[in-house]
């Protein structure tokens, strides 16, 4: 299927934020290496619907289920979920998906939104910059590869704790500026 120039245009942001700010700042000691084997898909979902959202969100889960090849799914909306509590919705009704689908065991999710706000923190703390991004994403890892990958990285338990201290270092200039290039770069 031929992607769109728009879709590209959308997956270039995604791609340029993966790699300055989740491996740049080594978010995630899972990305890099998918990131360089190009085992990352990058879905584009139109949808703006939960019904949209949630048909597409079990199409991954299936692409990722018969394609070992795919180490993790990006599913991207362009257009819908930009409100941050029809997002946790969204999560929420995903997050069943894989528990009542047979997924459990096999596919965690992960969520990165713009006005991502981690639940007591206010919406300016520099902690909820470890989950924002240029748009609304749901991401699937495969639980086998984050299991291996955790084995072997030092100390996993403080991988958050050691992101948010990064996140507070780089301080609200650096991320509000940033994040501003990155939503300006998409379409």
């Amino acid at each position: 299927m031929k992607i769109s120039t728009r879709h590209n245009d959308v997956i270039q942001s995604i791609r340029t934020w993966l790699s300055d700010i989740i491996i740049g700042h080594n978010f995630c000691p899972f990305a890099k290496r998918e990131f360089e084997r190009d085992s990352i898909t990058y879905a584009v979902c139109e949808g703006i619907t939960l019904d949209d959202a949630t048909n597409q969100f079990l199409i991954e889960l299936q692409n990722l289920e018969q394609n070992n090849q795919i180490e993790t799914s990006l599913l991207i909306f362009n257009h819908g979920f930009s409100d941050f509590d029809e997002y946790l919705d969204l999560v929420s009704m995903a997050q069943a998906l894989i528990d009542r689908g047979g997924y459990g065991g096999k596919f965690q999710l992960a969520s990165f939104h713009p006005d991502y706000c981690f639940e007591g923190d206010s919406h300016d703390d520099l902690s909820n910059y470890t989950n924002r991004s240029p748009l609304p994403i749901l991401h699937i890892l495969r639980e086998s590869s984050l299991d291996r990958v955790l084995r072997t990285y030092p100390d996993p338990e403080n991988i958050p704790q050691r992101n948010i201290t990064k996140a507070e270092q780089l301080g609200q200039a650096y991320w509000l500026r940033t994040m501003h290039k990155l939503r300006s770069a998409k379409i």
